[in-house]
């Protein structure tokens, strides 16, 4: 059976194992860093999230990241203590302490903090927010294109869980990945609520038809910025690119999948529910793109 893989698989670095962590103002040793087991994020999953990654000395779109870090706070009613450029400066500290220069990742945490009771209301947290930032060094290390599979969760309403904040509460997506896996696929392949190909339960999805870059409507998903940049740069560049409905008897016809995140930035999809797409290698749309991409974070860092 070939090897299962994740969307974040990264080679292997000893280095990891010796970095500094941020938690709370504090940098410390990995094996010191802990939270309360009455955290928020820790108890409830109370938190939003962000993930960066470094390129030759600066982080990349670190702008959209801490609109969407700040958004996503708001809207949960979360103050995180600090202001962008308070939250700026200890991401730059961690990565000084770290001698981190590039390729590297950063997952920059905020909880509400520690509660007096192990109990749901907000108001119970009256200590303040918790903020944890993990960075380690990390190449992406794909030895195929990854395998999907369509699982019977969905990309839901935003009157539940609105899909567009990283919260800490993952659990739907990791319901999704576990299914996939039992299916003998790397991740999970997630519908909307109207059955229309969606995103998958760690990344954003695209398709290519015909000399079209196909993804979804975006009301039902993340609010990927590399997802975004893609369409950009597509629209720059004279690639007819189409947010859309559109369902699993178009998705198995592609002429080529791929998958955008901060981490992996575009990953080619070889196969979905058994169906192999395109010839199952990475196309000549995605490798397009990525070259596009690669231009654009050259000229992000530069500047």
């Amino acid at each position: 059976m070939t090897e299962k893989m994740s969307t974040h698989q990264a080679a292997e670095d000893a280095r990891n194992e010796e970095i500094l962590i941020y938690v709370d103002g504090r940098i410390v040793p990995k094996a010191e860093a802990t939270v309360s087991v009455y955290d928020s994020g820790f108890m409830l999953g109370d938190g939003v999230w962000e993930g960066l990654r470094l390129y030759n000395g600066r982080w990349a779109f670190l702008d959209e990241h801490m609109d969407r870090l700040f958004e996503a706070a708001k809207a949960i009613d979360l103050d995180i203590g600090m202001d962008r450029q308070g939250v700026i400066d200890a991401l730059t500290a961690t990565q000084q302490a770290n001698g981190m220069t590039t390729d590297a990742h950063a997952r920059l945490m905020v909880t509400r903090g520690v509660k007096m009771r192990p109990f749901q209301h907000p108001s119970l947290s009256r200590s303040g927010p918790t903020m944890v930032i993990i960075m380690e060094h990390s190449r992406p290390n794909l030895p195929r294109p990854i395998r999907l599979a369509t699982v019977p969760h969905i990309r839901g309403l935003p009157m539940t869980q609105d899909p567009k904040l990283n919260s800490h509460s993952k659990l739907n997506c990791i319901l999704a990945c576990i299914a996939a896996e039992k299916a003998g696929a790397d991740e999970a392949l997630m519908l909307d609520v109207n059955g229309f190909v969606n995103t998958t339960n760690a990344c954003n999805f695209f398709i290519v038809r015909k000399g079209e870059v196909w993804t979804s409507t975006g009301d039902y998903c993340m609010n990927g910025i590399t997802r975004q940049k893609v369409i950009d740069l597509c629209r720059e560049n004279g690639i007819p690119v189409f947010e859309r409905n559109y369902s699993l008897v178009d998705t198995y016809g592609a002429d080529e999948a791929f998958l955008t995140g901060t981490f992996g930035a575009q990953t080619p999809v070889g196969e979905i529910d058994g169906r192999v797409i395109g010839t199952g290698e990475m196309g000549p749309m995605t490798r397009r793109i990525r070259e596009l991409y690669k231009a654009l974070i050259e000229k992000e860092v530069s500047a």
